[in-house]
């Protein structure tokens, strides 16, 4: 009993300790105003003076106002909104300020009806320290608008002009001016990002920013009553992309607040306490590679918004356990979180990042957090507590409607508004005149990896691959060197409207070069090493290899701390894009079944054109790409390596590839062969089949993962029921058994009972034949077996030992005609 109390008494102690603590702040500004009222009134703990009631610290100024009661306060829904004061006329509140600095400004509104108004109606535009923060508003329900901005004058006006003539009103129910700690928003740290990779953004601090989202992930709704600022936060289920994917986490203990990290009055203790984790329970096949996605609407309108993000990590037992991404927009934000870094070794110490990003019409701003491949295969993780989303608003005087704001201003933008253009063409004239003169380009910075140079010199010369009639010749890697300015200029300027995808590497854009060659341009982050292996390996194969069914390397560009990627242009795109997802004319089976037969080609020149041969590691319907006639090209070989030795029965290697194509086997014993390639092309064959995701996790739990539901229905002979609905009646019965059989064999739990990719390719081929045929045989398997035999390779020459991530010494001077020459004659075989 004795026991008992003490807890009891301990507990009492820490709930008065942390309201102390919680309710320390103190504003140096602290202006609360009950507008068109007579009396004060308590809301969470503080007092909204009726205002007037203080003259010479809240005051209005000169302008035609009343005040109103609402004539329901049954229907009040707060009660600072039983009241408002109504402007007919511009008119202000001013505010003398103590403290210059940051700013918190909240106008609250409730359009209620009285016998004279109707505020439901009320139309006008709100400035606040001479910025237009509201424009043409119009409160249809009781509503806040919260601002941060900087107060840097004594004097702090927030002006209401109603729109219209005679009858235009503007109204307010209360108004909350007060500081902000001086850390709340800092300048330094805040990320840039969009399709020019991560940029540091400067002088936020200047900004004026109006909260769209204040979100609590994985905890309830907080209320001011709860946080220091006086701030509501609300739960984030609603906008959970898919609740499937997301797990909860919490934790009784109170943060572990370090120096140098977040405070009680950046987000409240609860927002820490909770977070949303990665729900692995609902992965099948153990899977760990995928994202917890939400999505924020944020109004029509290209405009920039501020994004913070809040972790405390509360799902670990020890440092360094937890390594995640996070993505904004599709865009990578922040590569390989570190919290027990960035929280100076501790755990459950609160953090949070800020980032602004362009929302590009998109009416959403996307925010994803997915496992690091720095991870542990088996505690893959990724954890997110809070979110916070605000609108950028643009520095611009509000316009007097009213024509009583003072026309000096008007007439001073203008002038000044003037000059300013004056002074940017003049700029502008002497930058081209400079460029004129200039005759040397600048030298180029080195990415901190030895040049790609010659065969005798470079580092990379010890990777060569398969060649075919065409090689990088006498001058080795600089003949596919292009220059910085030609790609500057043939995407002008990496213009964002160019840009036709993006991925982990960076953006990919639409570009010509000076002979008038369409290309693909794949521009690394600037100045980031990330990536770099992957960049090396890409020039590596693709400089050294040709083929129809190959993305041909155009060239690359290493200058100025760049890393870009040319390709040949392929006008159709990504054959994903052919499938689901867009509005592109659907695709006949015919057409289907050639684009994989083209795939197929590829990547039986890939393991085959060599004693080694290569492994692609991330065949995927993303990475095959269509020309302007729809032939297939297998695409980005960034993860590609090769293949074993003929000692050697696979490769040793750290576990790659995209979630919903990856080989089961190679996950759980990472050793990697070609019949890797041949799983994820299994997954290509009923993704092209059923015209739907490797992976979507909005479908019931059995349907998820697409490779697992189709071969249900493969077993059962019902697979025709799950096929495109643009396909029924358009299949050849024994060609969609084919397939669906080819399918099946590569789907195989254990690689050695999976087709060989020149089986498959044949199967294929067959399959093809079967759809033109007029009288399709009924038994599809009497003319040839279901797995072929293996194909030799015409020349094999020795593997010299090599290390993960090298690929040796194994060319040939084999065509691809060579090659498939025994797929056209049976005998061949």
């Amino acid at each position: 009993m004795g026991s008992r109390i003490m807890q009891l008494l301990s507990l009492c102690l820490y709930v008065s300790l942390h309201s102390v603590v919680t309710s320390s702040f103190t504003p140096p500004d602290n202006y609360l105003v009950n507008c068109g009222s007579n009396t004060n009134v308590s809301v969470d703990n503080r007092v909204f003076v009726a205002d007037g009631i203080q003259p010479g610290s809240v005051f209005l100024s000169s302008g035609e106002s009343v005040s109103v009661t609402n004539p329901n306060p049954s229907s009040i829904a707060a009660p600072l909104y039983g009241t408002a004061r109504i402007f007919k006329t511009a008119s202000a509140y001013t505010f003398k300020i103590n403290k210059l600095g940051t700013h918190l400004v909240r106008l609250h509104f409730s359009p209620f009806v009285t016998e004279d108004y109707n505020l439901g109606n009320a139309n006008f535009s709100v400035s606040a320290n001479g910025l237009l923060v509201l424009s043409h508003f119009s409160a249809k329900k009781p509503v806040f608008k919260e601002f941060v901005l900087m107060a840097d004058k004594v004097n702090f006006e927030v002006l209401f002009v109603p729109n219209g003539e005679e009858d235009g009103l503007a109204f307010v129910c209360a108004i909350e001016v007060f500081s902000t700690p001086d850390d709340f928003i800092l300048d330094n740290g805040v990320k840039l990002i969009g399709p020019n990779g991560v940029q540091e953004f400067k002088d936020l601090r200047l900004q004026t920013l109006e909260t769209i989202h204040r979100i609590n992930v994985g905890g309830p709704k907080l209320t001011p009553f709860n946080d220091t600022l006086w701030r509501t936060w609300v739960p984030d289920e609603e906008f959970l992309v898919s609740k499937l994917t997301a797990k909860l986490a919490n934790t009784t203990h109170p943060p572990n607040y370090q120096k140098g990290g977040a405070s009680r009055e950046i987000a409240p203790d609860n927002v820490y306490m909770t977070a949303q984790q990665m729900n692995r329970d609902n992965t099948s096949s153990g899977f760990s590679y995928f994202n917890v996605t939400w999505d924020f609407p944020v109004g029509a309108g290209s405009v920039r918004h501020f994004v913070r993000l809040h972790f405390c990590d509360i799902v670990s037992i020890a440092l360094n356990q937890l390594y995640f991404d996070v993505y904004i927009n599709e865009f990578v934000a922040y590569k390989d979180v570190d919290l027990s870094s960035l929280t100076f070794h501790s755990l459950a110490s609160p953090y949070y990042i800020d980032f602004v990003v362009d929302s590009e019409n998109s009416r959403i701003v996307r925010v994803s957090i997915g496992p690091s491949d720095l991870s542990n295969i088996l505690r893959k993780n990724a954890i997110l507590n809070g979110v916070e989303i605000m609108r950028i608003v643009n520095f611009v005087g509000i316009r007097a409607e009213s024509k009583k704001i003072n026309k000096w201003i008007l007439v001073g933008s203008i002038v000044g508004g003037v000059a300013v253009v004056c002074l940017a063409i003049l700029a502008v004239l002497v930058v081209l005149r400079s460029k004129r003169r200039k005759a040397k380009p600048r030298p180029a910075e080195s990415m901190g990896w030895t040049p790609l140079r010659g065969f005798g010199g470079s580092s990379l010369s010890k990777q060569s691959i398969v060649t075919t009639s065409t090689s990088p010749g006498q001058n080795g890697y600089l003949a596919l060197k292009i220059p910085f300015a030609e790609l500057e200029s043939g995407t002008n300027n990496f213009d964002k409207n160019l840009v036709i995808g993006s991925g982990g590497f960076g953006m990919v854009y639409k570009g010509v070069l000076k002979d008038s060659t369409r290309v693909a341009v794949k521009r690394g982050v600037r100045g980031s090493r990330q990536g770099l292996p992957e960049f090396q390996t890409e020039i590596t194969i693709l400089s050294k290899i040709r083929h129809r069914h190959l993305v041909s390397l155009v060239g690359y560009c290493e200058e100025q701390s760049e890393m870009i990627l040319v390709y040949e242009y392929m006008e159709k795109g990504a054959l994903k894009n052919h499938l689901y997802g867009s509005n592109l004319p659907p695709l006949s089976w015919k057409q289907r079944l050639e684009i994989c037969i083209g795939a197929a080609r590829g990547l039986h020149y890939l393991h085959t054109g060599s004693a080694q041969g290569i492994i692609h590691r991330d065949i995927k319907s993303t990475n095959i790409l269509l020309d302007e006639n729809y032939v297939a090209k297998v695409a980005d070989f960034g993860l590609s390596r090769s293949g074993p030795c003929l000692d050697e029965t696979h490769v040793s290697t750290g576990v790659k590839g995209s979630f919903g194509y990856l080989d089961p086997e190679y996950f759980r014993r990472q050793q990697l062969t070609d019949k890797s390639d041949v799983y994820s092309f299994g997954v290509v064959l009923f993704e092209v089949l059923c015209a739907r995701p490797a992976v979507d996790p909005l479908l019931d739990r059995e349907q998820v993962n697409l490779a697992e539901w189709a071969m249900e229905w493969q077993k059962k002979g019902l697979l025709a029921q799950i096929i495109d609905p643009n396909l029924v009646g358009n299949i050849n019965s024994n060609s969609l058994k084919k397939l669906g059989e080819t399918a099946e064999k590569c789907l195989a739990e254990y690689g050695v009972d999976r087709p060989t990719m020149g089986d498959v390719l044949w199967n294929l081929e067959y399959a093809l034949q079967l759809q033109d045929s007029k009288e399709p045989s009924q038994d599809t398997n009497h003319t040839t077996p279901e797995v072929l035999e293996h194909e030799a390779v015409p020349t094999v020459y020795s593997c010299s030992s090599r290390t993960d991530g090298d690929i040796q010494d194994a060319t040939t001077d084999v065509t691809s005609g060579e090659i498939f020459s025994q797929l056209v004659n049976k005998e061949g075989r």
